[in-house]
């Protein structure tokens, strides 16, 4: 690959707002699919959809997306930490009460998405455990990594544990079709349909995230250090090396643990579960040593700019992503849920996220901060910001 470096932006990084974006796209993919069908909630495939074409469809969203880009943008959230921690250095801010102010705020906001528009949510996790992350702010990068290490590898080892022990996470396959079918006939249903839905589901989601927190506290780790490194703020020109020597290692070890994990059926089996905990970060970290060095080209700096203003307004984006779920496929709007094969729910994500890109374009254009982001500004500042430019 040839690699032309372009001029990077002084006043905000253009690759971590790109790689952010991305990160959103992926995400996307992965939680419609709970849009689509109760079922996945239940750990269950539909039985009304069961073709070649739904089955290989699945396989390849568990192969290259499932349990990868939560953990990218959870890496995003703690390096964009080390830029507001530097930004309230150069405002003189007290920084520690404006980052409380503004975690209260995320988890608020999680909550009502949470209860709302999709029980999945992942904001309230992010708010208690960036109460973590501030408190070991001024931990060392090398000591982050190692921590972040450690942590994968407890979870992966009791993971194994509980696999070897013979542990299901699916122990009666008849009582959990039934409870898939009576999800997706509520979500079919009105809103007070829906919201009882999610409630009814928010203790299975918190059980969930017995893997996926600790996960996302290591991805806010390594975050950490990369921003105390600044490794994303001067090109790929330096790192050039390194970003070849993860795709060397990352692809080979990332995606034969990714098809263990897709060939075992994805979450509902532990042994796979285990192998991705400990090689989807290497696949992930892949995924960011190609997309930078395709950023750093004159083609794909264009795909950086065409990216970024979903990142920059991330979590307008992440909710209206559950938003446009809502109306899409409940009995809210369309009513589509339970009549949409797995194989056409990537395609409707497709549809929804280039729409998402122009819409935050045209709104970036004319406003400063996303709705969502100028809310949680105001709440972090305690003032209200301007909105317009």
């Amino acid at each position: 690959m040839t690699e032309t470096l372009r001029p990077r932006t002084p006043t905000r990084l253009l690759d971590v707002d790109a790689l952010r974006g991305f990160a959103l796209f992926g995400i996307l993919v992965v939680n419609l699919a709970y849009f689509a069908s109760g079922y996945p909630f239940h750990l269950v495939a539909d039985p009304a959809h069961g073709s070649w074409l739904d089955d290989s469809v699945e396989f390849g969203v568990r192969l290259l997306f499932e349990m990868k880009f939560y953990l990218l943008f959870s890496f995003l959230f703690g390096y964009s930490f080390t830029l507001q921690l530097a930004a309230a250095g150069r405002a003189g801010a007290n920084f520690t009460a404006r980052f409380v102010r503004r975690l209260g705020g995320l988890f608020v906001l999680g909550g009502l998405h949470a209860v709302l528009l999709f029980q999945g949510d992942i904001l309230t996790t992010y708010a208690l455990l960036g109460l973590v992350l501030l408190a070991v702010h001024r931990i060392q990068p090398r000591t982050a990594v190692i921590a972040a290490g450690a942590i994968v590898g407890v979870v992966a080892v009791g993971t194994a544990v509980a696999a070897l022990a013979g542990v299901e996470l699916v122990t009666d396959q008849e009582a959990a079709l039934a409870a898939g079918r009576a999800s997706t006939d509520a979500l079919a249903g009105g809103l007070g349909s829906v919201i009882g839905e999610h409630l009814r589901s928010l203790p299975t989601m918190a059980g969930s995230l017995a893997v996926q927190g600790p996960l996302a506290l290591a991805a806010f780790l390594v975050g950490l250090a990369a921003g105390r490194r600044k490794l994303l703020a001067d090109g790929v020109g330096r790192h050039t090396g390194a970003l070849r020597r993860l795709e060397l290692v990352g692809y080979p070890i990332g995606l034969a643990g990714a098809l263990v994990f897709a060939i075992g059926g994805g979450t509902t089996n532990l042994a796979g579960l285990a192998v991705s905990i400990l090689t989807a970060p290497l696949l992930v970290s892949a995924y960011v040593a190609t997309l930078l060095r395709v950023f750093a080209t004159p083609r794909g700096g264009r795909l950086a700019r065409a990216l970024a203003p979903a990142g920059r307004m991330a979590l307008s984006s992440y909710l209206g992503q559950s938003l446009l779920g809502v109306l899409i496929f409940t009995g809210v709007g369309l009513g589509l849920t339970g009549d949409t094969p797995p194989a056409v729910v990537p395609v409707v994500a497709v549809g929804i996220f280039a729409v998402q890109l122009e819409l935050s374009r045209r709104w970036l254009a004319r406003y400063r901060y996303g709705p969502a982001e100028w809310v949680l500004r105001a709440v972090t500042t305690a003032e209200r910001p301007r909105m317009r430019r």
